[in-house]
Formats: C-alpha cells, structure tokens, sequence
C-alpha cells in the first residue's frame, strides 16, 4: 500500500501500521523532530503526547483494534518570514469514515479513565482539523507554533494563554 498523494510534500513521512506497538517509535519521531525545529522541551512531549492520543484513537475507534491498517504520519516545519516557527501533523487512515463534527471528547465533568485524547489534543495544538478522505478514511491536521523565548531568558515551562497546560 503506498502513501496518499497529498503529503508527497512532507518533509519527513512514515507508515506504519495500526498496532499499538508502534505508537512509541511515532512519538520518539515527533518528539525529536520538534526538538530540531527548536520548540521548548515541554512543547516536544505536548505535541508527542497529542500524537499519540491521535494514533490511539485511530487504531481503537477507526480501525477497531486490527493490528494490520495502514496509517500515515507526515510533518512539515511551519515557516515564516524563511525560519522554521511551528510544525504541521498531518496523520491519516483508512479507517471508518465519521463526520468530523461528531469527533469530540466526552464531557469532562464524567470522571472516568479514558475518553480524553479529543481534548488532549485540541488542548496541545494551536489548530486541528478533522476530514473525510475523498479516498476513504479520516485526515487529522494539526498545528503547533513555537511560544516566543521569555525575555528574560528563563526556561519555558509554563502555560501560557490556556494552551499546552497540562505539566
């Protein structure tokens, strides 16, 4: 099976396939990619950590637990004016198609263990979209822009303007 079409452009794709073992070799790849493109530490496990929530779900509810279903992973720099500023995620299946308005996480104020990757991930980055793949199957895309550098010169490691607060 090949890749689609549309992340030909990727600067770094991957496949693999939809068994929960390879979910940690796709977050070690994120996480070291957001480090080279220079985003605080707690930034690289964030985006890491919405990955995975993504992969998971992908596997758990589109592909029904197969082990065997193709999925793509490719990631572009964001840039502006030339510099590298943030990452774009694109991660798509062929999986059951939903309509994206009915991704959504379950209500937070149900304490239960599970059902949070949605939030997860819509908490972490700055844009994420859901859609239907003409082809079949789902596309996710997600966006992450790098916080400016402190001032005075001190780590990052807060959470600043509600986004990313989960340390």
């Amino acid at each position: 099976m090949t890749s689609p079409d549309d992340m030909k452009g990727a600067h770094v794709r991957m496949e693999l396939l939809s068994s929960p073992i390879y979910t940690s070799g796709a977050r070690d790849f994120v996480q070291a990619v957001t480090r080279r493109l220079g985003f605080a530490e707690l930034d690289c496990n964030q985006i890491a950590l919405a990955v995975d929530e993504a992969l998971c779900n992908i596997m758990r509810h589109g592909y029904e637990n197969k082990p065997d279903q193709p999925i793509w992973l490719a990631v572009w720099p964001v840039e502006a004016a030339g510099e590298a500023n943030g990452i774009q995620i694109v991660i798509e299946d062929l999986a059951r198609q939903i309509e994206p308005a009915m991704i959504k996480g379950r209500e937070l104020h149900d304490v239960k263990p599970g059902g949070l990757g949605v939030h997860v991930i819509k908490e972490v980055m700055d844009k994420v979209t859901y859609e239907k793949r003409p082809e079949g199957g789902m596309r996710l895309t997600m966006i992450k822009h790098q916080r400016p550098a402190p001032a005075d010169g001190s780590v990052q490691d807060r959470c600043e303007g509600g986004k990313g607060c989960h340390a």
